[in-house]
């Protein structure tokens, strides 16, 4: 997949999910604050990635992520990980 493509379907998905304007979603925008991320929508999150791109996500994964842009290298590079079935 694409980088395009992927940023494309990830901020799709957090727009209608988390309700949040396309507009507030930027690369070097924090993806909690955005968000506006509590404990329970990380775990929906959680649960988006793993239906929309076919990996499980480790929590201590969140650990590093801050902005959009980090999110979208680590779906990126969990995406490129996966072992084609």
């Amino acid at each position: 997949m694409e980088k395009v493509e992927l940023i494309e379907k990830i901020n799709g998905f957090l727009v209608e999910e988390f309700e949040v304007s396309p507009e507030k979603i930027t690369p070097d925008a924090n993806l909690k604050e955005t968000l506006e991320l509590d404990s329970l929508d990380y775990i929906d999150l959680v649960v988006v990635i793993e239906s929309n791109f076919g990996f499980k996500v480790k929590p201590e994964d969140f650990m590093s992520i801050v902005t959009f842009q980090n999110f979208y290298d680590y779906v990126q590079q969990r995406v490129s990980e996966k072992v084609p079935s």
